[in-house]
């Protein structure tokens, strides 16, 4: 149950990796420390080929059209997020996800597979009723681990859910039936006749310049401004902007808000900064704050590829218009994992050593 404060940085990876290693030792600890760096690789590998991003964010629109237009597929969708359909297992995690905001991951496997090959589901609608739920919603976690149940990121690998792993890792609490659930021989991977996309070079950074007018924006995408730092800047003020309505044009649970909007008060705090609440709507909303502060440039822990990074690329015609410049810091974490993600987990995985090495003592 870390993940949502992870997800927000709250507490930082390196923090839960250090606690990790001197409780149970490298050996110990090796799983665990390898599902928190693959939260890093997934991000890493969605700013290395962000137009995988773009597509989910069309495709989920066409979709949504379709769910609109269709009747049945309305129907069959409700049924699904209101665990409904028949399948013990499938039913109790939809409604366990719902009202807890959470679900173990072998869970979110074996949903995401049910999801798409045993109910025929569209895939991205699956991923959005995710989203609109999860109290720890990563848009590249959720996107790409949707992705790699259909066999659309390790392409041509779909993840099968399979009557006896899940009888035996729920220790016998759910045991479905001889062909409850779908044979699962091919991915989506069809649907995407091109491949993935090429590597790109991670976005570059604009750095903050000392003494001029700055204000600091928190997002919930980096709570942990502490670990910053703005001595030499000179602050007239900071923001929070609260983005959970940017998951999904359906509606987001209401604990998903109470979450964020817990998270950036506790930042908020922290701060000790007289603090203005945003909300991201109208994306001029963040120029004229600035320029009301007096500000000419903007400093915000990095904001990487999602509906808010979507949503400041909105924003940044606006500040250009007043002459206002958005600079992002970026932790010595990403920069170090984020390079190596380029293709699967296993080249970073032969990195976790130099890694650890690495990070333990430079992050902050």
């Amino acid at each position: 149950m870390l993940s949502p404060y992870i997800r927000r940085r709250l507490i930082t990876e390196a923090e839960v990796v250090t606690a990790a290693l001197d409780a149970h030792g490298p050996e110990g600890a090796g799983k665990f420390i390898e599902e928190v760096i693959w939260r890093g690789y997934y991000k890493g590998w969605l700013e290395r080929r962000p137009q995988v991003w773009d597509s989910y964010v069309q495709g989920l629109n066409t979709d949504l059209l379709s769910f609109e237009r269709d009747r049945r597929l309305r129907r069959d969708i409700a049924l699904a997020e209101t665990g409904q359909t028949g399948l013990d297992c499938f039913d109790a995690w939809a409604h366990e996800l719902v009202e807890t905001g959470y679900l173990h991951n072998h869970a979110r496997m074996w949903f995401a597979s049910i999801w798409i090959f045993t109910l025929g589901l569209p895939w991205r609608l699956g991923a959005d009723f995710f989203f609109r739920h999860l109290l720890d919603g990563d848009a590249a976690s959720n996107t790409l681990g949707w992705r790699w149940a259909a066999g659309l990121h390790t392409r041509g690998k779909p993840y099968p859910a399979r009557a006896q792993n899940i009888t035996t890792f729920t220790n016998g609490r759910f045991t479905p039936g001889h062909g409850d659930l779908a044979e699962v021989e091919q991915g989506l991977e069809a649907s995407e006749p091109d491949g993935l996309p090429t590597v790109l070079p991670l976005r570059k950074v604009r750095k903050a310049l000392p003494d001029v007018p700055t204000v600091l924006l928190i997002t919930d995408e980096d709570c942990l401004i502490e670990d910053f730092e703005f001595a030499a800047l000179d602050l007239r003020g900071a923001a929070t902007v609260s983005c959970s309505n940017l998951r999904s044009p359906r509606p987001v649970s209401e604990a998903v808000y109470a979450f964020e909007t817990g998270a950036l008060a506790d930042a908020a705090l922290r701060s000790h900064l007289d603090i203005t609440h945003l909300k991201a709507g109208e994306p001029s909303i963040l120029a004229d704050w600035a320029a009301k502060a007096g500000a000419t440039q903007i400093v915000t822990p990095f904001v990487t590829y999602g509906p808010l990074r979507d949503w400041l690329n909105l924003a940044e015609p606006h500040l250009v218009a007043r002459r206002i410049t958005l600079c992002e810091l970026r932790r010595p974490w990403d920069e170090t994992i984020w390079p190596y993600a380029t293709a699967g987990f296993f080249k970073v995985k032969k990195q976790i050593p130099r890694i650890l090495d690495q990070m333990i003592e430079m992050d902050p």
